[in-house]
């Protein structure tokens, strides 16, 4: 979902903690804590790599929709994730739960096909990847069809002007909820402190039930998969905030509804 893809340059985090005397060390660390979300380089190759990959990215996804299982007819479930970057944490769900479909949406294209290289590499059957913005999620998944969804650190979309664009605000909510199944979940982790306190306010705002809300997941060690930035944020001494949760059909309010379409009719 990322069209900025968080930390583009390659850092050696074993050997560079917080406080280390290293000079190089020190600038990337308060440059991450400034600005960790930046925009991936252009790839040279991207077009051939994609087609290496072909077997696991589905071009048409909207012929789908209704029938993702008839990708995997045994699953005992299907997942999503949503902005699934370089797709460490979508590569290692799918290994761990080899009964389940997983399918990750990415829009950024650079970063999808290094998702799917990791697959590839691990051999993976159950997984499937599709380049496309969330905002059309309900364009490809029929209603009720997801048993669960994952959101991992969007962009937190800073600005107040900007909170629509946020993946948690009610208006990307209504839509979750139309496409997971009632009591199905949503999981979602951010490092971005603002970000979490305005979904939790979003998720009571829209009567959604929370579970398991943690503001530091990994107090006492790493707790679940994690993806890349993950590690190297909790790295940093960065808390990860989580929560679970539980979808269900709410009405938007007609001014809620009626601001949604002007925003996009300014879009």
């Amino acid at each position: 979902m990322r069209m900025r893809e968080k930390l583009p340059i390659e850092v050696n985090f074993s050997r560079r903690v917080v406080g280390d005397a290293d000079p190089y060390g020190v600038y990337i660390q308060k440059s991450l804590r400034r600005n960790p979300y930046m925009r991936m380089r252009k790839m040279k190759n991207l077009d051939s790599r994609m087609e290496r990959c072909a077997a696991l990215r589905i071009a048409e996804p909207a012929t789908l929709k209704g029938a993702w299982r008839s990708l995997k007819p045994d699953a005992a479930a299907l997942w999503v994730e949503v902005g699934c970057g370089k797709g460490k944490f979508t590569a290692e769900t799918a290994a761990a739960n080899p009964d389940v479909l997983m399918i990750a949406v990415e829009r950024c294209r650079e970063a999808m096909v290094v998702a799917m290289e990791k697959a590839q590499s691990m051999n993976l059957s159950n997984v499937f990847y599709i380049d496309m913005d969330v905002a059309n999620i309900e364009e490809i998944f029929a209603g009720q069809e997801i048993d669960r969804l994952f959101i991992n650190f969007p962009d937190p979309w800073p600005r107040k002007k900007n909170a629509k664009r946020r993946l948690t605000h009610r208006g990307f909510l209504d839509k979750y909820c139309r496409v997971v199944k009632t009591g199905g979940e949503f999981h979602f982790k951010t490092d971005n402190a603002p970000l979490f306190e305005f979904s939790v306010e979003e998720f009571a705002a829209c009567g959604l039930e929370v579970k398991n809300l943690t503001r530091n997941l990994h107090e006492h060690g790493i707790v679940g998969i994690t993806t890349g930035y993950e590690e190297k944020f909790h790295a940093l001494g960065t808390p990860i905030n989580r929560c679970e949760v539980v979808c269900k059909p709410f009405i938007l309010p007609p001014e809620e509804k009626k601001k949604a379409a002007e925003e996009e009719t300014e879009e």
